[in-house]
């Protein structure tokens, strides 16, 4: 089952999570939210398998912190 650990504000920031997420070896999946804007398509779902949740979100959190 594919679980949602992630929504992204915008397709870019979607595609670099993505990026960040599949270079560690994640099967990744984005899906989108709501109605398009600004010609980004809107929000992005981030999702990964239920089993890699935990590690997904590590990724994500200490990608956040680099900032």
């Amino acid at each position: 089952m594919w679980t949602v650990v992630y929504i992204a504000p915008s397709k870019s920031v979607a595609e670099r999570l993505k990026d960040v997420l599949t270079g560690e070896g994640l099967l990744v999946s984005l899906r989108t939210v709501g109605l398009p804007h600004n010609g980004d398509g809107g929000s992005y779902e981030i999702l990964v398998p239920e089993s890699e949740v935990d590690e997904a979100m590590e990724i994500i959190n200490s990608h956040s912190t680099r900032r």
